[in-house]
């Protein structure tokens, strides 16, 4: 058969779409034959052919015709990238030989490809399949296209398995794939346990002391809140942080297929990984580029932000961040999403995340620190303090002073709660936000603020009186209610009270300090 159609996939931001592998094969009157790939092909796809040639010959799958091959790759107006495609391409002009096999390769003829498989591997130049990038992307793609089954490598087994309705099968070499077309595909790889990708978190109890901010951080958790710790180095800072995510709820089966679906298409999940049930926590560099921070590049990639979606990201240091990479944080925080927009078109990222932040009160760090004087000026801290801007501060809900402690209150505080009796009263407090209003206290807005967030009048008052002395926008008005809300939930109270509120505006600290 001259002309042979099978289904591969490709990637798409964090998605991945279905791609048709088309291979037409004619023949030429003298000289060599040339295989030509179509269909915007990076220079991973147009070297396949390298690689596809002596593993067909490595399996038998190949003859001695000096034809000209054209393998076509459609959509042609989206850029193909990866050495995904490798096992399609193979398979389908295996699929066009005619003429007389010698012994070896009389068994292996097909002449029909399926069409209701999608085949996702690279080949190595022996015919062994290898992992790729983004399975569990392309098995979605696969389902929503009505497709039935698909073959991958061992490695990507575990992680295509997770979608429903798809029969999920893998082979080791390029010979046992074509030898199933032939004669039968046998037993398909069972959906993996739920919980198959799980860390453990240091635990809340090894935090001797700082109360008061171990409070903020159950209030942050439970109502999804972003916080902003202040406080010189060694207060404890980077220790609080390294541990919310262990008290936070757990993710539902929606939330651990979008991060799973990020970490494969991103090459960050381990072969043999299924579904990720932890929450994930990023913590970049301060010297972290734009696009290594929101995700970009020529072929849109995720960055840190949608790398941590339904997660923690942590930004220690904030002020030594580059402040126009800074801002790039403003509309993700704010919508849950980014926009990335180049020439091909516009490519939506998921970045709903808790943003966590750490900075020194000065330059110096020491700056009300109880043993050591601060070295810095008034201009200098303030210098230090503008490279934040005031509309990132405002997306912040929570801004809490961590302040040193000496060795005797190490040594004498109390280890308090474990992270496990911590998220259980988190878990109890989200369970009444989503039972209530359907999302996080800290997703709400519009007529649902309005709605689930309602003041008797003396805190009411109370909120106006703090919005004129220190000058807060209409979104800062917003968050404290926001927060007052989720302190209520952890008290197990339907109605806000003005202790509430007294509390919540008291996580205002920079506001209160410019």
């Amino acid at each position: 058969m001259q002309l042979q159609k099978l289904f591969a996939a490709g990637i798409e931001g964090v998605n991945g779409y279905l791609v048709t592998v088309e291979v037409n094969r004619q023949a030429v009157g003298s000289g060599a034959g040339r295989t030509t790939v179509v269909g915007l092909p990076d220079n991973a796809v147009r070297e396949s052919v390298e690689r596809i040639k002596p593993a067909l010959f490595s399996n038998y799958l190949h003859n001695k015709q000096n034809d000209n091959i054209t393998v076509n790759l459609a959509p042609a107006h989206k850029r193909k990238e990866g050495p995904s495609f490798d096992l399609a391409i193979a398979l389908g002009i295996a699929a066009t030989m005619d003429g007389p096999p010698d012994d070896r390769e009389k068994d292996n003829k097909f002449d029909q490809l399926p069409t209701d498989t999608l085949f996702l591997a690279e080949l190595a130049l022996d015919g062994t399949l290898r992992p790729v990038h983004g399975a569990l992307a392309a098995a979605q793609a696969a389902v929503d296209a009505g497709l039935t089954r698909m073959v991958v490598a061992p490695e990507n087994g575990a992680e295509a398995a997770i979608i429903d309705d798809l029969e999920v099968y893998t082979f080791t070499t390029l010979k046992e794939v074509a030898d199933a077309i032939r004669t039968g595909w046998g037993q398909a790889l069972s959906s993996p346990e739920p919980a198959t990708h799980t860390e453990d978190h240091p635990d809340m109890s090894d935090v001797r002391g700082q109360e008061h901010a171990k409070r903020a951080l159950k209030i942050a958790a439970a109502g999804g809140h972003n916080t902003l710790f202040i406080g010189p180095p060694g207060s404890g800072k980077t220790m609080l942080a390294r541990r919310l995510p262990g008290i936070l709820p757990p993710m539902t089966t929606a939330e651990a297929l979008e991060v799973t679906r990020i970490h494969s298409v991103s090459g960050l999940l381990s072969n043999h990984d299924g579904l990720i049930q932890q929450r994930p926590f990023r913590a970049p560099h301060h010297n972290t580029s734009d696009a290594g921070l929101i995700g970009g590049g020529s072929m849109p990639k995720p960055g840190e932000v949608t790398l941590a979606s339904n997660g923690v990201l942590f930004l220690d240091e904030l002020p030594e961040f580059n402040r126009r990479t800074l801002e790039t944080l403003r509309q993700p925080l704010e919508d849950g999403h980014l926009i990335v927009s180049r020439a091909a078109g516009r490519l939506t990222f998921p970045s709903r995340c808790m943003l966590i932040a750490a900075m020194n009160p000065c330059p110096c760090g020491y700056l009300g620190h109880p043993s050591r004087r601060c070295t810095d000026n008034n201009n200098a801290i303030h210098n230090y303090r503008n490279r934040i801007s005031g509309p990132l501060l405002d997306r912040i809900d929570i801004h809490l002073e961590v302040p040193a402690q000496s060795p005797q209150q190490i040594d004498d505080g109390q280890a308090g709660d474990s992270s496990e009796d911590i998220r259980a009263t988190v878990n109890q407090a989200r369970a009444r936000m989503i039972n209530r209003q359907g999302c996080s206290n800290a997703e709400l807005s519009g007529k649902l603020l309005q709605q689930h967030v309602q003041l008797p009048e003396d805190a009411k008052q109370l909120l106006h009186q703090a919005v004129d002395e220190l000058g807060l926008s209409a979104r800062a008005y917003d968050r404290i209610r926001k927060v007052a809300r989720s302190i209520a939930d952890l008290d197990n109270r339907d109605n806000i009270s003005i202790e509430d509120i007294s509390e919540a505006i008291g996580y205002r600290l920079l506001d209160r300090q410019t």
